[in-house]
């Protein structure tokens, strides 16, 4: 983007009401600068792992490494070998509200799955007996089984089906769901990206009806006292915000949960615990996050995983 279009101007000026923040967020999109590589160690780190490190920010996990500007751990045979997962700070940052979760998570379910971040960095924090990954869009199934398989998650089982299948077929099955949304990706400009009509009102709501469909199907499978992830890469409230408070009015079950490492990005946009990541902060391109918990007491419902007719990315135990 050469110049800031009057639909990102009027964004700025919806998401800061100071000046200053306004134009930092504009030129973050319109001059995008480079951010510094992450991986998420899946295996145990080589001592001849010889990246230069940034410090680490006192909540980054510790299978977390921010890299000096200029390093490509992409090309690093330990990246063939499935030593890593390559991955922009910002998801990290949107999957940092799971470190809230202290008691043990046996079935994790992410139902926009690809390419397979928050997935890996699920399955590494929690060590869940079960993964379930989920992309409905079958030209992305090839990458998320790819990732999965290199970087050896397991046991994982990859499928491939509309959300509504899984609230008739699995309900209140899961200890946690994970909605990383499809949305207008707005970030994706701070990558240097192009994103045509991403700020345009029609594409925007477009994906807000479609967030709250997921996020409402996505809801009925989480188990009782089991937790919902929802998080996005754009900037746009209806897409953030607004769907949050939709979900708490139609499921009024669900408890928004405070993630205290977080409490310095609380957004401004509500009341609500939830979380925003801009580019002008320098960590990465952007997101939002939210952490919810299923306040419902009652009797989980057993998953059959090879029911779901899905593929076994890697050998069951």
């Amino acid at each position: 983007m050469d110049a800031p279009s009057k639909l990102l101007l009027k964004l700025a000026k919806r998401l800061f009401n100071n000046i200053d923040e306004q134009e930092k967020f504009v030129e973050a999109l319109t001059h995008p600068k480079p951010f510094h590589p992450c991986i998420l160690w899946c295996q145990e780190k080589p001592e001849d792992s010889s990246f230069g490190l940034e410090t680490a920010l006192p909540w980054q996990p510790p299978f977390i490494d921010r890299l000096l500007l200029g390093e490509k751990p992409g090309q690093s045979i330990l990246h063939q070998q499935g030593y890593f997962y390559c991955l922009d700070f910002s998801s990290v940052f949107a999957a940092s509200i799971l470190l809230e979760i202290t008691q043990q998570i046996k079935v994790v379910f992410d139902m926009c799955a690809a390419p397979g971040g928050k997935s890996i960095f699920a399955w590494n924090l929690l060590k869940p007996e079960l993964l379930i990954s989920n992309e409905v869009i079958g030209k992305r199934l090839g990458m998320l089984i790819s990732n999965l398989k290199r970087c050896h998650i397991s046991p994982s089982i990859v499928v491939s089906k509309d959300s509504s299948f899984f609230t008739e077929k699995v309900p209140l099955s899961s200890d946690l769901v994970i909605v990383d949304a499809p949305c207008s990706g707005q970030s994706l400009l701070a990558k240097g990206e192009k994103v045509p009509g991403c700020f345009h009102p029609s594409a925007i709501n477009k994906n807000a009806n479609r967030q709250k469909r997921i996020i409402a199907n996505s809801a009925q499978i989480v188990s009782p006292q089991g937790y919902l992830a929802y998080m996005t890469c754009t900037y746009s409230p209806e897409e953030n915000e607004e769907v949050c408070e939709w979900l708490l009015k139609k499921f009024p079950q669900f408890q928004a949960v405070e993630i205290s490492h977080l409490k310095d990005y609380q957004s401004h946009l509500t009341t609500m615990p939830c979380y925003r990541m801009f580019p002008q902060d320098g960590l990465g391109a952007g997101a939002f996050t939210v952490l919810f918990k299923n306040t419902e007491e009652g009797e989980k419902n057993q998953i059959d995983a090879d029911f779901l007719s899905g593929v076994w990315v890697n050998e069951k135990h």
